[in-house]
């Protein structure tokens, strides 16, 4: 039966051959049905509460849960620096043993599991310890330079809550490590996508169009026009993808023909989902119309794929078909409901940063070069006048002479007298 494989970097979703050669008997269409349904409900958790914990992240003042804002820079380079490390694990791949790629990138992707799947839990987990636990603060801190230059590498701030945390994580990630089960795996995905969709922030919709439209020319030519992503995707045993058996209900646990969701097509999709509910949100309109189209949105895009994938029995890149339909559903609601000014003009950055002084217009300047030069000349050419500190120091200039008498204290006095007074003794 087909399976779904996942891009290493972005993690696109695609439908395929199953990578080995062994014959497998064919799926119910219980199974398959159950496969799917469980793909498209894990890929939804992650972009709801996601959306949610963006919506805090965006207005807290824990140092370490700063969101990451995407720029429209940084989204126009983003399909080129995803093709490139495409293209190097699928040379990787080719050149060296894929044994000890894959044992490399577990050990990196277990640290950082634990990591995630911490985070994730920490607020649920908060919620069951009593008033009573004895809960201390701890701070991690690396810093580099001393003195004036000391600047901080790593300040990192928990307490005994985020311990017990991080313990229960790492037995998840042991599991994941030893065993490479897929419900470990699938653990350690939602993980990432929770934190991906919560901690990176598009500054604003025109961005994130333009982060989506790179990516949909990025997957549509790495699975229609070579096959790269299929290869290095079948290759890379990472938890970069969800996965779901379709032969549950006859081996169990145990199952081993996987249906896959890959993590990019819950992330891409899911940070731009987070902004427009950050947009509902300064609408102040106690509404939340174009999260709940987007995310309707995304539902349609993704059993659209899902039915592509199942009826062509062909490797479907899945941003194909949810960016036409992320995009255009709450485009087309700002159209209906005359808000598309107000859509593209939102700055998401604003309410990350509210106490940051930002340039909101830029001051008129009348002349030409050269008389704007020679008024900058005759500024620098002028004499300097030194500012006075205080009201002393100004009756300290003008009047030396009484100032220097001001300072001698008269005798039998502790304090100095006061100016009047002095010009009374005159």
């Amino acid at each position: 039966m087909d399976s779904a494989l996942s891009d290493p970097h972005n993690g696109s979703a695609e439908a395929g051959s199953p990578a080995s050669n062994t014959t497998r008997p064919p799926s119910t269409p219980e199974g398959i049905a159950l496969a799917y349904g469980s793909l498209l409900l894990m890929a939804l958790l992650p972009i709801f509460f996601g959306a949610l914990r963006s919506v805090r992240c965006a207005r807290g003042k824990n140092a370490s849960d700063v969101p990451e804002t995407i720029t429209s820079r940084d989204a126009a380079r983003f399909p080129i620096i995803a093709s490139c490390t495409l293209l190097g694990l699928y040379l990787f791949f080719k050149i060296f043993s894929q044994e000890y790629i894959n044992l490399l990138l577990s050990m990196y992707f277990f640290v950082l599991g634990i990591l995630a799947l911490s985070h994730t839990i920490s607020p649920f987990m908060n919620k069951l310890f009593p008033a009573s636990f004895p809960n201390r603060q701890y701070q991690l801190l690396f810093t580099q330079g001393t003195g004036e230059n000391k600047e901080d590498i790593i300040n990192y701030e928990f307490d005994t809550k985020d311990l017990v945390c991080l313990g229960l994580s790492s037995i998840v990630g042991v599991w994941y490590l030893l065993r490479k089960h897929w419900i470990a795996n699938n653990l350690f995905g939602l993980a990432f996508s929770l934190n991906g969709v919560e901690l990176l922030h598009l500054n604003n919709v025109s961005t994130g169009c333009i982060l989506l439209g790179g990516l949909f020319i990025y997957d549509v030519f790495w699975v229609f026009g070579t096959n790269v992503m299929v290869t290095v995707a079948r290759s890379f045993e990472a938890p970069i993808k969800l996965v779901f058996p379709q032969d549950l209900l006859e081996k169990g646990l145990e199952a081993d023909n996987f249906a896959m969701l890959g993590l990019g097509d819950i992330v891409i999709p899911g940070i731009f989902i987070a902004l427009l509910l950050r947009f509902d949100i300064s609408l102040k309109k106690n509404t939340h119309t174009y999260f709940y189209t987007s995310f309707a949105a995304y539902i349609f895009g993704l059993g659209l794929t899902i039915f592509i994938m199942h009826i062509f029995k062909h490797a479907q890149p899945a941003l194909l078909y949810l960016v036409p339909a992320c995009i255009g559903f709450p485009v087309l609601v700002a159209l209906v409901k005359g808000e598309v000014t107000e859509m593209f003009s939102y700055e998401s950055s604003a309410e990350i940063l509210p106490h940051t002084p930002r340039l909101t217009h830029f001051p008129t300047v009348s002349g030409s070069p050269a008389s704007l030069a020679d008024s900058m000349q005759q500024k620098l050419a002028g004499p300097r006048r030194r500012r006075p500190q205080n009201p002393s120091a100004i009756y300290e200039e003008s009047n030396p002479k009484d100032s220097a008498a001001a300072t001698e204290p008269k005798e039998g006095t502790e304090a100095s007298p006061s100016k009047g007074q002095e010009k009374k003794d005159k």
